[in-house]
């Protein structure tokens, strides 16, 4: 049997550190047919170099070189690229599990769906793993268009392109958003019920993220930190427009959804920032104010939600103090 070709694109930018182990990773697959294709983002570290070398040492990978876009533009620029039947992506500080593409792909041919996504976990600097952000199933499921969304709007699905393989037609016309923090989310939520109708998750960790400061999902400054959290609003304001027209049973889902972004931007945006003249912080105060009776009576929020929704809509300020300072109190 003939196995298709997976192209596997790896957005590069000042990781030099932590690339050899990820292509090692990619390298090392049980899936044969393979391409790796190294997209270097205008590193100044000596990645792009690193690259360069990785590249003359296997004939499966290539090495390209672009002016600093970001991780959207690497990956749109390697989507070009790749002459794969199917896509992975992979970050570049992160690394896989030797046999998760032949998984994935066994998933999708044994499913007949377009797209297969494994689990994955998150690893420390010092090499501790944290807290899962998205448990895996006990067996392999094949989740639906809409189930899948609900369960990205209740926070328990993954919405990675990393932990999946997909296949390259999928994303024909289709580009991750440039400059937008929450880029994978808001391609896939576009995706969904029109090009990819089910979805096949395995009960398997084969994806491991290097959880460190400083990397292009993870920036460690104010501005990025805040703005972070400001993307998934607008996320959340994008993908209720959009179950307002495909999905009218998810609308208290995604309702409660929006809410809890909001709620998750009061926490986490500087004190500081919560002025007047921030039109931004102001708009999400007003959302919470006008939607307070409706959070109210939705049954998907948590009480825990209502309470802060409630302190939020009436004292935002005077309660991120008082946060503040319960914080300090129990970790002392």
């Amino acid at each position: 049997m003939e196995y298709p070709l997976i192209s596997i694109i790896v957005p590069v930018y000042n990781v030099k550190e932590y690339l050899p182990r990820c292509v090692e990773s990619l390298k090392n697959q049980t899936y044969e047919p393979m391409e790796i294709l190294l997209v270097d983002d205008g590193s100044t570290d000596g990645s792009g170099v690193l690259c360069d070398r990785l590249a003359e040492q296997d004939p499966r990978i290539r090495a390209f070189h672009q002016e600093n876009g970001g991780s959207s533009s690497a990956r749109n620029f390697g989507i070009t690229e790749a002459g794969g039947a199917y896509l992975g992506f992979v970050d570049s500080d992160d690394y896989v599990e030797p046999d998760m593409y032949e998984k994935l792909y066994a998933a999708i041919e044994q499913y007949g769906v377009p797209a297969a996504q494994a689990g994955r976990d998150e690893i420390d600097p010092a090499g501790k793993r944290l807290p899962d952000i998205c448990i895996p199933p006990e067996e392999a499921v094949c989740i639906g268009a809409e189930a899948f969304l609900k369960e990205l709007l209740m926070h328990r699905g993954d919405c990675s392109f990393c932990t999946k393989l997909i296949r390259k037609d999928v994303l024909k016309d289709r580009e991750f958003p440039v400059g937008v923090l929450n880029e994978d989310f808001h391609l896939l939520v576009g995706l969904l019920g029109e090009r990819i109708d089910r979805i096949v998750s395995l009960p398997y960790r084969g994806y491991h993220v290097i959880y460190r400061l400083g990397s292009n999902s993870r920036k460690a400054d104010k501005e990025s930190f805040s703005r972070v959290y400001a993307d998934n609003i607008d996320n959340a304001d994008m993908v209720g427009a959009l179950v307002r027209d495909k999905y009218p049973g998810l609308r208290d889902t995604a309702f409660r959804f929006g809410i809890f972004q909001r709620l998750d931007y009061m926490l986490h945006i500087p004190v500081s920032q919560m002025k007047r003249d921030n039109e931004f912080y102001r708009g999400v105060v007003r959302y919470l104010r006008k939607h307070w009776c409706k959070a109210m009576g939705n049954s998907i929020l948590s009480n825990k939600n209502k309470l802060y929704h409630t302190l939020f809509a009436v004292a935002p300020k005077g309660i991120r103090k008082l946060h503040a300072l319960i914080n300090r109190y129990f970790s002392s």
